[in-house]
């Protein structure tokens, strides 16, 4: 079954993922750019929208956990102890000491779930690649290397100061064993690119068929003459560059997660390292897009992130992508009272987006004195085109009383919303009900709905839902995903 899991990489791989069980690995993590990464939303013209989420920072610390990291790394009496032993000679106890012990032992864990036939697609950029490649030689093998490849993004150029123009990422890929699989992508060959490539002129034999000298033999040591069109039906063997262009912002596929990859770009892996069927593990799955790629092309999947936003954009994505039937499980996020109160009270950032994520509303940016009073929001119109209307959501993970549902009060008509929510851990007092019940009303074409509210998570696990307009038809909170055709011949979605 395809599986979303919430939680640190490290500990679901080795809690759930068993040995050998994984074909095709890819990761993209934070390349420890020291770049802070905001969510973009829209607003509801489609124009890009000032609110933004930091979904997380690109930065890495030199910190207890990095440092447990490194012992546990230091200490395995292998090749991989070896280049991190030597790497912290050079580098001293630095922040990319840091992320190079992080990104180590999770790469060891990686290496074990692989299958011998299996393969691992590293995306990593120029700022810290030249380590990586040390730190994978040393656990898959220099043997095992197979390509340095280069994504040539493509974007509007610059004119800078003190270096050139930036236009790509690295990907490593390494093999587990010399038994991976591999099948190697073709592109469309046209006669004017076979005939420029060759730099020779076209054989007409007494049937009008158009040949051309090409390698043949092992070792391309020998030429023969091939016909052209076989040459074209065949297609052309990919390079190591690959020239794919970043998502642009008016993109369908373009969900607002920092650092999204196109489709285009995981297809291509998947395409050449798995089969319809094989296992796809993504550990640090962002906004999903591997995961839908691998879903997409009839390949089972394994999804990862620490982070609760991460986890919303992606159930949302895949609902929306493969509806009517997206076919997934999530492990990790509460599903009992107990399991939230606990998330409560080690991370209440996570819960509180965890919350939003249950009445589809989007955390905002917390910045001081901005939005006082408002954890996340969420946007609908009662019908197309017209006015925007909004719900604003307060979010306790701890104690309520009384003062809280009147601050949310007053935002309401601050903000002219259209109903306010105020979602928490404990059953809300009377005093709470009654300051709630004073709250007034809204009325739009689908009745009248309080315009002050109190759900708790208890209601919410339950499945209580909002009072409002049916968010199915006018919700316009998050940017939809364009859902997947199948077309006829297609492989199933699903295995």
């Amino acid at each position: 079954m395809n599986t979303l899991y919430y939680g640190d990489n490290l500990d679901i791989l080795r809690r759930y993922v068993p040995d050998e069980t994984v074909d095709l690995v890819y990761l993209d993590p934070p390349f420890n750019s020291k770049a802070t990464y905001n969510m973009l939303f829209e607003e509801h013209d489609g124009s890009k929208s000032a609110a933004q989420f930091q979904a997380f920072e690109d930065t890495w610390h030199w910190d207890q956990a990095a440092a447990a990291a490194y012992q546990e790394v230091a200490e395995r009496g292998e090749k991989i102890s070896q280049a991190i032993i030597a790497m912290r000679q050079m580098l001293g106890d630095t922040d990319m000491l840091a992320y190079l012990s992080m990104m180590a032992i999770r790469l060891i864990e990686l290496r074990r779930v692989l299958k011998p036939t299996g393969s691992i697609y590293l995306h990593c950029d120029p700022t810290a690649s030249h380590y990586l490649k040390i730190i994978m030689d040393s656990i898959f093998g220099v043997e095992n290397y197979r390509n340095e490849i280069i994504w040539d993004y493509t974007f509007r150029m610059m004119d800078l100061p003190k270096f050139f123009n930036r236009k790509h990422d690295i990907i490593l890929f390494y093999a587990k064993s010399k038994e991976s699989f591999f099948n190697m992508p073709k592109t469309e060959w046209t006669k004017e690119d076979l005939i420029k490539s060759r730099k020779q002129a076209i054989h007409v034999d007494e049937n009008g068929e158009e040949w051309i000298w090409m390698p043949g033999g092992k070792g391309h040591s020998k030429n023969k003459l091939r016909k052209i069109s076989e040459i074209i039906e065949g297609g052309k063997a990919l390079s190591d560059v690959w020239t794919i262009p970043i998502i642009s912002s008016s993109a369908k596929e373009r969900m607002g997660y920092p650092t999204q990859k196109p489709l285009a770009l995981l297809e291509r892996i998947i395409q050449a390292s798995s089969n319809p069927g094989d296992l796809v593990l993504d550990p640090f799955c962002g906004c999903g897009t591997a995961v839908v790629a691998a879903q997409k092309l009839g390949r089972v999947w394994i999804g990862i992130d620490i982070t609760h936003v991460a986890i919303t954009v992606m159930k949302r994505r895949l609902i929306e992508t493969f509806e009517p039937d997206p076919n997934f499980n999530v492990i990790g996020e509460p599903t009992t009272v107990e399991d939230a109160a606990e998330l409560a009270q080690s991370d209440p950032y996570q819960f509180q987006w965890w919350a939003l994520g249950l009445v589809g509303a989007r955390p905002i940016e917390q910045k001081k004195g901005a939005d006082k009073g408002i954890d996340g929001r969420l946007y609908f119109h009662e019908k197309d085109g017209g006015e925007t209307k909004q719900v604003i959501f307060s979010v306790k993970a701890g104690g309520t009383n009384a003062s809280h549902v009147r601050d949310l009060h007053g935002v309401i008509d601050r903000d002219n919303a259209a109903i306010g929510v105020l979602i928490t851990m404990e059953e809300p007092t009377k005093p709470m009900r009654a300051e709630a019940a004073s709250g007034g009303s809204y009325t739009s074409p689908w009745g009248v709905h309080p315009k002050l509210q109190i759900l708790t998570v208890r209601e919410l696990l339950e499945g209580k839902k909002i009072d409002m307009p049916p968010v199915h038809q006018v919700n316009v909170t998050y940017k939809r995903a364009p859902k997947q055709q199948k077309r006829k011949g297609d492989q199933p979605t699903l295995v």
